[in-house]
């Protein structure tokens, strides 16, 4: 089992740049396959990005591919969302999971949640 915690979210104006984390404890990190997505008031959890086990492979949704970065680091237990170029539609509490299984796009296959981080972007 994993423990999930994000930070780093805030209000940020448009065109400007966050970074979240997402900090593991438990089990070994480098066995789950991790994902960030992102929930706007009324509307579904929707897919931002994955990175596999090892941190070489990513996978981005196509409304922030280009400004947005995923990372992580196996040896301190964390994983990054490097956020750039943000938009007012990009506003919505962001949320990282981890999965055993590989990366995946939808939120069914991962198994741990963290609790979520609010990023807001006025414009």
């Amino acid at each position: 089992q994993v423990q999930l915690v994000e930070s780093g979210g805030g209000l940020v104006q448009a065109g400007g740049s966050l970074r979240l984390s997402c900090a593991a404890s438990g089990r070994t990190f480098s066995s789950y396959a991790m994902g960030w997505f992102r929930q706007a008031p009324g509307k579904e959890r929707e897919f931002v990005g994955a990175i596999n086990r090892r941190g070489d492979s990513t996978f981005y949704a196509d409304s922030v591919k280009g400004r947005f970065s995923i990372s992580r680091d196996n040896a301190r237990n964390t994983m990054y969302l490097q956020m750039s170029r943000l938009k007012p539609e990009d506003t919505a509490v962001y949320y990282c999971a981890a999965t055993t299984t590989y990366v995946a796009t939808l939120p069914r296959p991962y198994d741990y949640w963290g609790q979520g981080t609010q990023v807001t972007v006025s414009s």
